[in-house]
């Protein structure tokens, strides 16, 4: 299982390349599935993708305050740092969270995961909330069902028959 955070795809590529030496050098005979996780939001409406975007960056705020330790942490949870002093990092663009996440219109996200699918990723691990309220969820997930996971079940059964 293998998780990328908010890194490009250049890193699943990388982690690929490390499973396959460790897979030469330790256990040619390795058989398993190479899984991958993202941040996962599927939208239709600008609304939604605006909704996504801010909800992550919220997210990332709190991570951000434990990396510039710039905050408390209350009972396990740290403090958010302001989206403001988080700006010029990278981590928190909207443009390459947008990009590099695994959020979009049902077309994006089918064609990013063909791109992890070309590198031998053979289970997705659909990383739901990240501050997003339950209703966009729910929204998400069921788009993700009816207009996502049908480009990838028929070549499934095809590849099964």
């Amino acid at each position: 299982m293998s998780w990328p955070l908010t890194l490009p795809f250049s890193e699943a590529e990388k982690y690929r390349g490390m499973l396959d030496d460790s897979k030469a050098r330790l256990n040619p005979g390795y058989g398993g599935k190479f899984a991958m996780m993202r941040h996962t939001v599927v939208y239709d409406t600008d609304d939604d993708r605006q909704a996504a975007i801010a909800a992550v960056r919220q997210i990332l705020a709190r991570f951000g305050n434990l990396m510039m330790k710039s905050g408390d942490v209350v009972n396990g949870y740290p403090d958010p740092v302001p989206l403001e002093s988080l700006a010029g990092n990278y981590r928190v663009d909207p443009d390459m969270l947008e990009e590099n996440l695994m959020l979009g219109r049902p077309e994006q996200v089918i064609s990013k995961l063909r791109q992890y699918q070309g590198i031998g990723v053979d289970a997705f691990i659909y990383y739901a909330s990240m501050g997003l309220d339950m209703e966009r969820q729910k929204r998400s997930l069921k788009m993700f069902i009816d207009e996502v996971m049908p480009e990838f079940a028929e070549k499934e059964m095809a590849h099964a028959s």
